[in-house]
């Protein structure tokens, strides 16, 4: 996988190189101090993955992922982790924040394998046949599938696909998040950012910006919170926090 790193900070580009090149399965082709040169190499160069600084002069990370191609996978490096919840607005597939540790970036980069996987059609899709009262009907290879909702750790949407991660499986369907939600019974999943809805029966903690499900963390969207909150705690409680 072809990728770029775009920071304005040198030493944070060259402690970022240093922990690629430990990586045989990346190919880094260039480093950038901004996005005016990235998007020029972008034209002539082919890019799967840009690990990206958010807070740069002139145009900042979050306004030029803006204006990168949907096939080009994104993943944020920000040593402000106030701006992680705004990544997910631009179709980030993850954010890491300055120090990265490397166990951090090794999951990160997984998970962008395991998107390129799914957009480029190499990876087993399944169809969404029904929903009933405590289950969904899933068909993948001519089979059928029940995924009872109490399984369903929490979804994940990715463009034109939601991933259903239901205990230790993962299911791929072709639905965008707001149609699936819609269909699923409110006292049990929440829609907590633009990109996740959980189910709270999974929920292990959870604080002001972060839902905790087993080893995964998922993001709580701003304007998503005050219902989350109302929802999974109660009115009153959470007009107390």
């Amino acid at each position: 996988m072809n990728c770029i790193i775009v920071d304005d900070e040198p030493l944070a580009r060259e402690s970022m190189l240093l922990l690629l090149q430990d990586i045989p399965e990346l190919n880094v082709i260039g480093c950038f101090n901004g996005p005016k040169k990235a998007r020029e190499f972008m034209l002539e160069n082919t890019v799967d993955l840009i690990f990206l600084d958010i807070q740069m002069p002139g145009i900042n990370g979050l306004e030029f992922a803006e204006s990168i191609p949907e096939q080009t996978l994104i993943i944020f490096t920000t040593a402000y982790s106030q701006y992680a919840l705004k990544s997910y607005e631009v179709d980030a597939i993850d954010y890491l924040v300055k120090p990265i540790i490397k166990n951090r970036l090794e999951k990160s980069i997984k998970k962008a394998f395991a998107y390129r996987e799914l957009l480029s059609g190499k990876e087993e899709k399944s169809t969404l046949e029904s929903l009933e009262t405590d289950f969904m009907l899933i068909k993948s290879e001519r089979k059928f599938h029940k995924i009872l909702f109490r399984d369903v750790l929490y979804i994940e949407g990715l463009k034109d696909y939601v991933v259903i991660y239901a205990n230790d499986s993962k299911i791929i369907t072709a639905m965008n998040l707001k149609t699936i939600s819609q269909h699923l019974p409110e006292t049990q999943f929440i829609r907590v950012s633009k990109s996740y809805m959980v189910n709270v029966q999974h929920i292990d903690s959870f604080d002001n910006h972060t839902i905790y499900i087993k080893t995964s963390e998922i993001p709580i969207g701003e304007v998503f919170r005050k219902k989350f909150l109302e929802q999974y705690l109660g009115k009153n409680i959470s007009d107390r926090l």
